[in-house]
């Protein structure tokens, strides 16, 4: 039994995820009530909608949680005036296009007593937490991820992803680097990148990663988003005791070819089920380790310019 009312929560950037991904599983949970939304367009039917967040604050004091769901150029204003206001903020991830803006809104949510909660669905795939538990005091070996899509299918027309801060082919390599740092028992680092720069555009189109750490496995990833065909979304590792693989994004998890987890994927659904804890202890929760590897990568990576892409 819940003993509050449901927080109210209104959705800021009403696009593909949003409607996707945060309306279901805000409909499904107890803890929140989808009462507004802000967008340059039409918004969702059956819920009210503001042109923009002054005027959803000023008509909709009531409201005291916002999701922000636009792209993540545009996402610091949005979450500095919510959280100047009082309100508490979930992210979309990224949660910014740079490190130091998202510390920024941290020591501001910190200042005001607001939740911040910079999300990663990935590591609420079904299988990421046990797999953690698995890895916990195993010596790995060898870390594999590959991580092939086709961005025509998955960001029709969206040209924000191109432009600066948007991340191009890190904007899902991101989910498999945030699945990789909840899951390795150690820290790790960038060692080198090579990043594919598509001519006409300023983000790239797949990139190559080697990591280390203090100890000496073997962990590297592959990002493509030109991959037509059977989509995939890969961690294998290898350990001096098995070998663990997450399929599907962390949604299925085998050891040494035996399925040890294979359910639906309900990421949002933990997310707002995370957020109801942050909101019920007034904690903020902002890693930023996922972004960091893609910020070092950005730094550290030889550039490769590749053929024109035309979306």
């Amino acid at each position: 039994m819940h003993n509050h009312q449901p927080y109210r929560i209104a959705i800021v950037g009403v696009g593909k995820i949003a409607r996707d991904q945060h309306v279901p599983s805000i409909s499904k949970s107890a803890d929140f009530e989808l009462a507004a939304t802000v967008s340059s367009g039409d918004g969702l039917e059956g819920v009210e909608n503001h042109s923009s967040i002054d005027a959803l604050l000023a008509q909709r004091p009531d409201i005291s949680v916002l999701a922000l769901c636009m792209p993540p150029q545009a996402r610091f204003a949005f979450a500095q005036t919510a959280l100047e206001h009082g309100k508490h903020v979930l992210m979309e991830k990224p949660p910014g296009s740079t490190i130091s803006e998202v510390e920024t809104l941290a020591a501001l949510a910190s200042n005001r007593d607001c939740v911040l909660f910079a999300t990663w669905h990935s590591r609420f795939a079904p299988a990421v937490e046990k797999a953690r538990s698995w890895l916990e005091n195993r010596q790995i070996k060898q870390v594999r991820i590959v991580w092939k899509e086709d961005v025509r299918r998955w960001h029709p027309g969206q040209e924000w992803i191109w432009e600066p801060g948007g991340l191009g082919v890190f904007d899902p390599g991101i989910n498999a680097l945030s699945i990789l740092t909840e899951i390795m028992p150690y820290r790790i680092h960038l060692a080198s990148a090579t990043l594919d720069f598509p001519e006409n555009r300023e983000a790239p189109i797949a990139a190559e990663l080697v990591f280390s750490g203090l100890q000496s496995a073997d962990i590297s990833a592959v990002f493509d988003w030109r991959h037509e065909g059977h989509q995939t979304w890969d961690i294998r590792v290898e350990t001096t005791d098995g070998v663990l693989l997450l399929t599907e994004g962390g949604r299925v998890m085998s050891v040494d070819g035996e399925v040890i987890i294979d359910r639906p994927d309900t990421e949002y659904d933990g997310i707002y089920g995370r957020f109801s804890q942050l909101l019920a202890k007034r904690q903020s929760e902002v890693d930023l380790a996922p972004l960091k590897h893609v910020a070092d990568a950005f730094m550290l990576g030889k550039r490769r310019i590749v053929e024109t892409f035309l979306s």
